[in-house]
């Protein structure tokens, strides 16, 4: 039986001129931590590239079982409305449009969706949610959820309720995750259904009926190779339901 193939998207890092590897040039990238964490789930990880020709975006989805929306930069305001209220929360435009296209074409094919971080900040958008530009500036009395000096060592706990989609992944109902996002969900879009954090922001969303989830956190920096493995929810638990979802959904089970 063949395996199950995963369909990613990747962050560009755009021309810069103190860049002198490929200078003058807009890259795409993928984080090795997620590709390796969905490998060792089962599946086979292809990143997808940035394509002007939306046409070649919706031909890429075709080839793939399933998409998930990798972390990185800020989604732009535009996306849910809003203009931004600092420049510096203005995010990726260009980003999110290749990432529409390719959501739209999954979506639209029937294949399952898996957001990490910006990515279910970019799934909400997208289905008409909205975001909060900062938390700390819109959130009174919300927890640091981003801390560039501790970045993934910045954690908080997650309350696991029995109906969650979350829940029989993990033996504990309280676990530890880490938090490097200063943008979260506000509004939620119809059809999702969310699990809050201690603080009352949104940690993970989900429609389970389309095979689409989201977690806030990166469980793909949870893995075995984490230093604080011992102490904190290991991430491979959501990517093996992932993909053990997608066989099913793909007629590959």
């Amino acid at each position: 039986m063949r395996p199950v193939i995963i369909g990613m998207s990747c962050g560009t890092s755009y021309p810069d001129p103190s860049r002198l590897l490929f200078l003058g040039k807009s890259l795409d990238y993928g984080e090795q931590r997620l590709s390796a964490a969905l490998a060792r789930a089962g599946a086979l990880p292809f990143l997808l590239p940035v394509l002007p020709d939306t046409s070649l975006l919706v031909a890429l989805v075709e080839r793939v079982d399933a998409l998930v929306l990798s972390g990185g930069s800020d989604v732009a305001p535009g996306v849910y409305g809003e203009a931004p209220l600092r420049p510096e929360w203005a995010g990726d435009p260009a980003r999110d449009a290749y990432e529409q296209a390719l959501l739209g074409a999954a979506l639209a094919q029937g294949k399952p969706v898996l957001g990490v971080c910006r990515g279910v900040q970019l799934l909400n958008a997208a289905l008409g949610g909205s975001l909060y530009q900062d938390i700390g500036f819109q959130v009174p009395g919300a927890l640091v959820h981003r801390d560039a000096a501790r970045y993934d060592d910045n954690e908080h706990t997650v309350r696991l309720h029995d109906e969650s989609w979350l829940a029989p992944l993990y033996g504990e109902r309280e676990i530890l995750v880490n938090s490097v996002h200063h943008q979260a969900i506000k509004a939620l879009a119809p059809g999702l259904r969310v699990r809050l954090g201690p603080d009352g922001i949104v940690e993970a969303a989900a429609d389970e009926r389309r095979d689409i989830y989201g977690v806030q956190w990166h469980p793909e920096w949870l893995d075995p190779g984490s230093p604080h493995y011992d102490r904190r929810a290991t991430g491979d638990p959501i990517f093996a339901a992932f993909i053990a979802r997608v066989r099913v959904r793909a007629g590959l089970a």
